[in-house]
């Protein structure tokens, strides 16, 4: 896969789902019935992170059990957790910030690479090896909406996901943005229900984030 098309498919998976959820798996009970209740809910595209010892298990069963589901990887920091995400069925990677091992082992890897930046200096160092989409993350640490108004001004052809401080209030405001094509967050996963196991609710309030989008 090229690089145009790599660009093109993180492209069509990052508008389609519009909200990417940023998901931290606590226990192996959580998979199954969190994913479903996102699903139910409106999304169907998952970031599932490696914050935790569950992550890889996560995205292994999700590829197997929910094949109907497009599931990334997130919270990769290096090339050894890149072939650990891509072996075990990640549709897609997502990294918090860039090095060049990183972006160097993106460009042969067989699944896109959405990653991570703080700023203009980061986003050339991935433009020169042909990418065209990153994740702006923390986002409202780097300077939120103003800073990927100014970012749209020397990357005509570069669109972001911010990540980091995205919520029901501010998320309509981002993808009202040109160069915004989704944003990543939380909020529709609230620590409460998910220690609960309420996924009523959470298919509740992430049926509400998509339709406060319009």
């Amino acid at each position: 896969m090229t690089m145009d098309q790599k660009n093109a498919l993180i492209e069509s998976i990052c508008v389609r789902a519009r909200i990417l959820p940023v998901i931290t798996i606590g226990s192996e009970e959580q998979i199954l019935p969190l994913a479903d209740a996102l699903a139910a809910g409106g999304l169907d595209t998952l970031e599932i992170t490696l914050r935790s010892a569950h992550g890889l298990t996560a995205i292994r069963r999700l590829r197997e059990e929910r094949p109907g589901l497009c599931i990334g990887a997130g919270t990769v920091l290096d090339r050894r957790m890149m072939d650990e995400v891509e072996a075990a069925g990640a549709q897609f990677i997502v990294t918090p910030g860039s090095t060049r091992e990183i972006l160097e082992a993106g460009v042969s890897c067989s699944v896109p690479l959405l990653p991570g930046t703080g700023g203009a200096s980061d986003v050339m160092e991935g433009y020169a090896l042909g990418y065209r989409r990153f994740k702006l993350f923390p986002a409202e640490v780097c300077g939120g909406i103003a800073a990927l108004k100014a970012l749209g001004g020397p990357f005509v052809d570069v669109r972001f996901c911010p990540t980091g401080g995205i919520n029901a209030v501010n998320a309509g405001q981002y993808l009202a943005l040109p160069n915004v094509m989704c944003v990543g967050g939380t909020w529709m996963i609230d620590a409460a229900s998910l220690k609960g196991g309420d996924w009523a609710r959470i298919q509740q309030s992430t049926a509400e984030a998509l339709a406060a989008l319009g």
